[in-house]
């Protein structure tokens, strides 16, 4: 059985969020931070890093 890496994430995500507690403006400072992040000219660096 194969699970998305999407659905993965949504489920360990939301997990997180009930079991931890943390404030909802770091959880939106993360999203947005890694969006950001993804979009910007170190997605390269970050990449290659990964892999």
């Amino acid at each position: 059985m194969q699970i998305p890496l999407w659905l993965a994430l949504i489920v360990v995500g939301l997990l997180g969020i009930k079991l931890v507690r943390p404030p909802w403006w770091l959880i939106a400072l993360l999203l947005a931070g890694g969006y950001l992040l993804a979009h910007s000219l170190f997605a390269p660096a970050i990449d290659t890093a990964i892999k």
